[in-house]
């Protein structure tokens, strides 16, 4: 495939390093201070931009009719927008705020424990995440994602970054390179029960949304995470 890739930060260049190495090829990097955004020939964008420039980045693609990968978090007040433009324009999007694998997984093993503690109330959750420093968003938009799927099986109704005890807690740390780290606990007076994942480096990231972009290439619609782990049996 002719791949662009929109964002050429430590991501934009760990999935250029990935797409060559299984056969691709970049057609197209766009940077913040690219001017030329002509994407014509390229087979599939995948996009790690910043948040305030990724809702123009994913219409550029999909006004081009070139499918797009899109890992950038920070956007999602308008991500029912998108999924409607994506759709009118008969174009294809898949979102998805981590494209690990192994978080992906982590997001199935959340909802399963969140739903077995549902009405558990001596227990209290809590959702935890760190990132290096230069990471803009806060929280992540894993950890939200996170936070979202348990509030579905919880007495609450929304997360907050602060110790609101009507509220879901996330708390957030931002410390060096620090790749990414989740954790979800469940604790009472007598024990505690946690889930975590723990990101050793940015491979698996950029891995997932190079897949991706080999897998939706040739699609239409608007896909998630899931679809695509589904056509795999995971």
């Amino acid at each position: 495939m002719n791949i662009a890739i929109i964002g050429y930060g430590n991501m934009g260049q760990e999935i250029e390093k990935i797409s060559i190495s299984r056969g691709h090829e970049i057609l197209k990097i766009i940077d913040h201070d690219t001017n030329d955004k002509n994407i014509s020939g390229c087979d599939v964008a995948i996009l790690f931009s910043t948040p305030d420039s990724a809702v123009d980045n994913i219409k550029l693609c999909i006004d081009n009719n070139v499918p797009v990968v899109c890992g950038t978090t920070g956007w999602l007040d308008q991500f029912e927008l998108i999924n409607e433009y994506c759709i009118t324009k008969n174009g294809t999007f898949i979102y998805s705020p981590n494209f690990s694998i192994g978080v992906n997984l982590f997001f199935r093993l959340n909802k399963f424990l969140a739903k077995e503690m549902f009405n558990k109330d001596e227990y209290k959750v809590s959702v935890f995440e760190k990132h290096h420093t230069k990471k803009i968003d806060k929280p992540s938009g894993t950890a939200i994602k996170i936070a979202d799927d348990i509030l579905k099986y919880s007495s609450f109704s929304e997360w907050s970054l602060d110790k609101d005890t009507n509220k879901l807690n996330i708390k957030c740390e931002r410390i060096g390179d620090e790749k990414g780290y989740h954790e979800v606990k469940f604790e009472s007076e007598n024990d505690s029960i946690s889930i975590s994942h723990n990101a050793k480096s940015r491979k698996n990231f950029a891995l997932g949304a190079v897949m991706c972009s080999e897998w939706i290439y040739n699609k239409k619609g608007v896909y998630t995470m899931n679809d695509f782990l589904n056509s795999f049996n995971f």
